[in-house]
């Protein structure tokens, strides 16, 4: 497949690094672009042979800062409704959210500079988040005086909802910083800017050398639990290593496995 707004490589590990091409409009998703998510990650489903994925982006001064406002501003743009050019007759992050495309890959994401708004429908679907020292994340909705309801909820899976309720209502006037995400669990490595992204595919590449069933079927469990009460997820939890994860197969000669000689590694 061919992409525009994106770059896409696999590597021989299995890792599938995805980089955000739009530096010069601070990697900001456009209708474009939210079309090739949504081909992107069929692709990666129908990939056996992608076992993990790196989101990275193009650029310095920014990961993501959200949606493409110019785009919106556009009066000749085919893909707005001029009559209601901020209207959002659906969430954008069904197209570009790797879990509402029910991938269970995997999705590492390194984030350096801005990372605002609609961005947080990537970060909040990662499965590791780790940034530069300059990372910065804020919400600015309520600064432009939108609600700060779709990209606020998704982030409480990855901070503690005071953390969250603060970056929504301060807006523009508060950035989260790389130590202060650290803190709070939003980010779990600060890593310096030139091997930030070739960490990430080191981590990638670690797991994706992994059973792909276990892995898989581990990451559609714990995210699928989200949904559950505690003694619910709990009580569903064996069917996952049974008959649960994606594959459907155990992939694994378990006589060939020597924990021990792993672990003394």
């Amino acid at each position: 497949m061919t992409y525009e707004t994106i770059l896409v490589d696999t590597s021989d590990d299995g890792v599938m690094t995805v980089t955000l091409n739009r530096p010069d409009k601070l990697n900001s998703f456009n209708e474009q672009m939210q079309a090739e998510f949504v081909r992107l990650w069929g692709q990666v489903n129908a990939d056996d042979d992608v076992r993990a994925v790196v989101l990275a982006a193009a650029g310095d001064r920014a990961f993501s800062t959200g949606v493409d406002v110019t785009e919106r501003l556009d009066t000749e743009s085919p893909f707005v409704d001029q009559a209601h050019p901020w209207a959002e007759n659906e969430d954008p992050g069904r197209k570009i959210s790797p879990r509402r495309h029910e991938v269970w890959k995997p999705v590492i994401s390194a984030v350096q500079g801005m990372c605002a708004g609609g961005a947080f429908y990537w970060i909040a679907d990662s499965d590791i988040v780790i940034c530069s020292p300059e990372a910065t994340f804020f919400d600015p909705h309520v600064t432009y005086g939108f609600v700060a309801a779709l990209e606020p909820i998704a982030m409480r899976v990855r901070m503690p909802f005071p953390e969250v309720m603060r970056m929504s209502l301060l807006g523009l006037h508060e950035r989260v910083t790389a130590e202060r995400a650290l803190t709070i669990g939003l980010v779990t490595e600060i890593v310096p800017r030139d091997s930030l992204l070739a960490r990430a595919q080191q981590l990638a590449t670690a797991i994706a050398s992994q059973p792909a069933a276990a892995v898989q079927g581990t990451v559609k469990a714990l995210w699928q639990s989200l949904d559950l009460g505690r003694e619910q997820a709990l009580a569903t939890a064996l069917l996952y290593t049974q008959v649960g994860n994606p594959i459907a197969t155990a992939a694994l000669d378990r006589g060939a496995v020597r924990p021990a000689e792993i672990w003394q590694r």
